[in-house]
């Protein structure tokens, strides 16, 4: 059983997410990941997630599993909406559903947020698991000069 929990990107040995953002099947489908990761790069990276914790109280968290860093991913406002994300190691993505589904229980909990919207690239084809959450196709978008295809859950 994998006791899934989160915790803050500050907690989380750099070096770890180095490894993670620099492995092709990570980036494979990540159109905005164009650079390379090394120490600085995680550092503007955890400040930049940090200060959206500073400014909306909630973010990106670093998610555990029996203790262990699998990956990042979580809420994050993107103008009225809270959008999230989930970037987890190779040999952790079998695990998405269910850090999903804890992710979503707490959008749900928070009255913060009616609805959460996800932003897939054109190239992730198996979507079923976000349907099957309850998140319907909302249309094509560009976001920092990339395509991605937008979907929405109301947790209201």
């Amino acid at each position: 059983m994998h006791e899934i929990t989160f915790t803050r990107l500050t907690a989380i040995d750099p070096a770890e997410i180095i490894a993670q953002m620099s492995d092709p099947r990570v980036a494979e489908h990540m159109p905005l990941l164009n650079f390379e990761w090394d120490e600085a790069a995680v550092a503007q990276f955890v400040s930049t997630k940090e200060a959206c914790w500073n400014r909306d109280g909630l973010g990106h968290w670093a998610i555990q599993s029996n203790n262990d860093y699998v990956g990042w991913g979580g809420f994050q406002k993107e103008g009225d909406e809270w959008d999230f994300g989930l970037v987890l190691k190779p040999h952790c993505f079998g695990l998405g559903v269910r850090i999903s589904k804890k992710a979503i229980d707490f959008a749900i909990a928070d009255k913060r947020i009616p609805f959460v919207t996800f932003l897939l690239p054109p190239s992730r084809r198996n979507i079923g698991a976000l349907r099957r959450l309850g998140a319907v196709f909302v249309g094509e978008v560009e976001y920092a000069g990339a395509a991605f295809l937008k979907f929405r859950l109301e947790t209201e």
